[in-house]
């Protein structure tokens, strides 16, 4: 027999990266109304808690006890019991422990709430400049040389924004395989300390932010929001381009040919239309 005792509800609730302000007052709510906390670091957000003059049973959550303790927060979900979860900034399961739990609750139809509210990465690109239609969040970077690399090589040709973040420790290290592997001149943003009193942004070539970087420890300090440029595709159009271009246009439409030779060299699309016109106002010439 069933039981028809209803089941708890799981609240990913994102809590501020910096400045207590940037609370809602819908988080701050739920955080009230759960009758328990699973938090990343319980002393980081006991601190939380109390500017906003809030008492909560907190449950320890992270990365070393996860297994354990989804197995738990399930069982109290089961028997009716109301759950928060915080990390210690910004919004849960970004780069933070919470998917097994989710994935989990989901499976056995307990109800999962996110909160919204701050969250880095986000809270950095739109301020970045950099194009924001489409991107790719990559989370940390290795933190070994070589598999930082190899995943700087995959990325090296991709064509839109892109995101990763890193730390202090590291965060040289990265920049200096960002210039030896993606090329000195690629344009990048740093974010760090977003929404504290040293908050800063820098924007341009890697190049110059590994320079600003060396020359000052302060600008060392914190946690780092990179944002990185697509590779721009060539305008160039070189003589075997144009030759594949006319031996293509024999056999198939203008937009077909000029979308598989794009896809082919990087060259946009539009440079190519234009010079497939070309060659067709010198066929008919002809």
């Amino acid at each position: 027999m069933t039981s028809s005792k209803k089941k708890g509800t799981l609240y990913l609730i994102a809590t501020p990266i910096g400045n207590f302000n940037d609370i809602s007052y819908r988080a701050i709510t739920t955080i009230k109304n759960s009758e328990y906390i699973a938090a990343e670091n319980t002393k980081h957000t006991l601190k939380l808690l109390n500017h906003l003059g809030i008492k909560a049973k907190l449950i320890s959550y992270n990365d070393h006890n996860e297994k354990n303790q989804a197995n738990y927060l399930l069982d109290l979900l089961q028997q009716g019991h109301d759950i928060g979860m915080v990390s210690d900034a910004g919004t849960p399961l970004i780069c933070d422990p919470g998917y097994t739990i989710v994935n989990i609750a989901r499976e056995k139809a307990i109800k999962v709430v996110s909160i919204p509210g701050p969250c880095a990465l986000i809270t950095a690109l739109c301020a970045s400049g950099m194009p924001t239609d489409r991107f790719s969040f990559l989370g940390f970077l290795p933190s070994t040389t070589s598999a930082r690399q190899q995943k700087l090589k995959e990325m090296q040709e991709y064509p839109y924004t892109w995101i990763v973040y890193e730390a202090p420790h590291r965060i040289l290290k990265s920049l200096t395989d960002m210039h030896t592997i993606l090329s000195p001149e690629r344009h990048i943003v740093i974010a760090r300390e977003l929404t504290k009193t040293f908050e800063t942004v820098h924007s341009g070539t890697i190049e110059n932010l590994l320079e600003i970087l060396y020359n000052s420890k302060d600008e060392q300090r914190g946690e780092f929001v990179v944002i990185i440029q697509g590779k721009a595709k060539s305008s160039e159009v070189k003589s075997k381009d144009m030759q594949l271009l006319s031996l293509l246009l024999a056999e198939m439409p203008i937009k077909k040919a000029c979308a598989i030779v794009s896809e082919t060299t990087g060259i946009s699309k539009k440079i190519l239309y234009q010079e497939a016109l070309k060659l067709k106002d010198k066929t008919y010439k002809v």
